[in-house]
């Protein structure tokens, strides 16, 4: 909810009053005279975006008073109005239903620099050839044809170069480079395109969105499963979800809100490119290459209309009883009260993925018994403990506390932490004749990033046991050094102590930091 207030403003200074207070006049007004000359300008107060995606967790009206809150800078009289963008997002907030016809005259020149300065400057250049540092070399010329190229229609889109990384699961993940100045162009009209989607997408949303994130989708559902009353889990993940968006429906979802001609071009341009793999140019007719800037937003986009707006429709017309999800890209988790709901919902899910070319994944699928109650139904029926599901890097476990308590667990998901113990292995053997300081210094860098995304409530022991295995695998290297080194177990405790930062909790548990970012305003759905 906006606050307006008054702010004094001379007329000089809105505008106005012509030369009345100019700096330098030969006779200036009085204190009196600027007093009495003083205008009132109503000022809404400004919106904080980040607050405002945190609110609208699970697709769910403002909280009173504290959603429209943003900072932006003030001018000399303290007034300032909405950015060009700002006022791109307030109409795409009062008008669900408006198309905008023009919106590539926002991809300025200081939009472009502003993307140029974002790219990583050790990222593998794109087909071109180009790096960060021979276009930075004479960076204002190169920007300045860029931005003319783009805005009279000679920009052309070049095609993604292939390369593959490995998979957790041994299988190569295809990724496409794309050239240097396509990133650019492409950051750009994102962060156009976000000013509107933003206000769209609903709050169970939370990939690849500013201000969101992995663990807040983790939150979210933990706060879900902890609150509401769900017995049963869909996993579900869509099959080479990247690979298979259709084009013409992508296209067709995308002119719901952008009608200029220009960035609709521009969006087919990219999509149509093609891929570069060993010096051959293949056609792509459908999905999005992986790695592109662009992407991950047409991926929200598609999934979208194509899951989201369909999911809200159907819990809030066919469901009976309690029906919570969250989803991250193309990774999502649905939670029902009644296997009824679970088993229509699974149907109708399939039947609607398949009219746009989609299908669910049939062995990463499944309905499972989860939940508060899942233990006592299943010890009804004569059956074990209730089965575990992985999101989003975690193992999910129904657990119970000191106290006896329900209470869902989190570890590590065991083949992920064996791949990542496996590349520093490899890595570490590389850097065994390196001096020890160096090789700790690297080692307690992959320490504390793993465990700043890992080290969560209920995840203690699996932070431990990776900070000891890469501990050995250490030691390992170190002794290969040489058939006459001296590095024993004693020396090697006295190193992993010295160097690897010790296992400990890093994160709150997740339905007090859920309650934070939302501000405790909105319940749970």
């Amino acid at each position: 909810m906006h606050e307006n207030r008054e702010v004094l403003c001379s007329p000089a200074e809105v505008g106005e009053a012509g030369r009345i207070g100019k700096v330098g006049d030969r006779n200036p007004m009085t204190h009196e005279q600027r007093k009495s000359d003083r205008l009132v300008v109503p000022v809404k107060s400004s919106n904080n975006a980040r607050s405002r995606a945190a609110e609208t967790v699970e697709g769910r009206s403002l909280a009173k008073r504290n959603a429209g809150e943003q900072n932006r800078p003030r001018t000399q009289c303290r007034t300032r109005l909405p950015s060009e963008l700002a006022r791109v997002r307030q109409a795409a907030r009062k008008d669900r239903k408006a198309k905008f016809s023009a919106l590539l005259h926002h991809v300025t020149l200081e939009s472009l620099r502003t993307s140029f300065a974002a790219l990583r400057r050790n990222a593998a250049p794109g087909v071109d050839g180009v790096t960060w540092g021979t276009y930075g070399a004479a960076l204002e010329e190169n920007l300045r044809d860029l931005h003319a190229r783009l805005h009279r229609g000679a920009y052309r889109a070049k095609p993604s170069r292939r390369t593959y990384i490995p998979k957790a699961d041994g299988r190569q993940r295809p990724l496409g480079i794309a050239a240097l100045e396509d990133k650019l162009v492409q950051r750009s009209v994102v962060e156009v395109m976000n000013a509107i989607y933003e206000e769209d997408f609903l709050g169970f949303s939370y990939g690849f969105r500013p201000g969101r994130s992995q663990h807040q989708s983790l939150d979210a559902l933990a706060a879900g499963l902890g609150r509401r009353r769900v017995s049963w889990v869909l996993d579900a993940d869509i099959r080479g979800f990247f690979d298979a968006i259709d084009h013409e429906w992508l296209m067709k979802f995308i002119e719901h809100r952008i009608a200029d001609r220009r960035v609709l071009r521009l969006i087919q341009k990219w999509l149509s490119a093609g891929v570069m793999e060993k010096g051959t140019w293949r056609a792509s007719e459908e999905g999005t290459p992986q790695g592109a800037t662009v992407s991950p937003l047409l991926a929200n986009i598609y999934l979208h209309y194509v899951l989201d707006l369909w999911f809200q429709r159907w819990r809030r017309t066919r469901a009976r009883g309690d029906v919570i999800i969250t989803r991250y890209a193309d990774d999502f988790i649905v939670g029902f009260q009644y296997r009824s709901d679970a088993e229509q919902f699974l149907g109708l899910l399939r039947e609607r993925l398949r009219t746009f070319a989609l299908e669910l994944h049939p062995e990463k699928t499944r309905l499972i018994l989860f939940g508060r109650f899942a233990s006592q139904m299943r010890k009804e029926r004569g059956l074990g403990k209730p089965e575990t599901f992985n999101y989003l890097g975690f193992t999910h476990i129904c657990g119970k506390s000191k106290a006896g308590f329900y209470l869902m667990k989190r570890h590590t998901m065991r083949k992920r932490m064996n791949a990542k113990l496996k590349d520093v292995k490899a890595e570490i053997q590389r850097r065994r004749h390196l001096p020890i300081p160096e090789q700790g210094n690297w080692l307690a860098a992959v320490v504390r990033g793993y465990f700043a995304y890992h080290a969560v409530p209920t995840n203690i022991y699996a932070m431990g046991r990776f900070r000891t295995q890469v501990g050995r695998h250490w030691y390992q290297a170190l002794r290969r050094r040489s058939q006459r080194d001296q590095t024993n177990w004693g020396r090697m405790k006295a190193l992993v102590d010295r160097w690897l930062p010790k296992a400990r909790i890093q994160h709150p548990w997740p339905e007090e930091r859920f309650d934070v970012t939302t501000r405790g305003k909105s319940p749970v759905r």
